[in-house]
């Protein structure tokens, strides 16, 4: 399998993916990902690099979003004065699901975050879903503190403020990495709510 920057072209699938699970958690009892993610945002993030997919041959297994922008209210001053890069948006297909593709992702994520001289590989989940909690703990995220004041939407309850971190390193996560190398990550900045 091979790990490649999101064209444009990929906005279409990067949206079923979304919407596959949104489906698949509904089934859960979750309502993570219930709203449709506004397509020019999703595009914008394509269009600014931070947005990569995992081929197994000619299909889309998995995508994830890594960038050194942060949302707005979930992390310190003094968390944010350490270089760092933010997971989001790690969807596997269900085509792919148990095979631990997502653990490798988050292993390649921690790589390439640390090619880029950060210090912590960081996240923030949903707060209500617990599985998915124990699944960052278990491939080695240590939870940080749940922020449930200031959600975007009128200040109101936050959804995605399960805030967990781990350190950045070499890791062996097996996909033939076809990305730009990695330019060295600044001080983050928290992104506009």
């Amino acid at each position: 399998m091979r790990i490649v920057p999101a064209e444009p072209s990929d906005l279409p699938k990067l949206l079923a993916f979304r919407e596959e699970a949104a489906a698949w958690l509904s089934k859960l009892g979750s309502d993570q990902w219930r709203r449709p993610y506004p397509a020019d945002r999703l595009m914008a993030t394509i269009e600014a690099g931070v947005v990569f997919m995992v081929r197994d041959g000619a299909v889309t297994a998995a995508t994830i979003t890594l960038t050194p922008e942060v949302e707005a209210g979930l992390w310190t001053e003094a968390e944010l004065a350490e270089p760092s890069m933010f997971v989001n948006k790690l969807t596997v297909a269900r085509t792919h699901a148990g095979r631990d593709l997502g653990g490798r992702l988050l292993d390649w994520a921690g790589d390439r975050a640390h090619r880029a001289s950060a210090t912590w590989l960081r996240l923030d989940a949903w707060t209500t879903n617990q599985p998915l909690q124990a699944y960052y703990l278990r491939h080695g995220f240590h939870h940080v503190r749940t922020v449930l004041e200031g959600g975007a939407v009128n200040g109101g309850p936050r959804v995605s403020g399960w805030l967990a971190q781990r350190r950045t390193c070499p890791a062996d996560h097996g996909f033939k990495d076809e990305t730009p190398t990695p330019s060295a990550v600044p001080i983050p900045t928290p992104l506009a709510p």
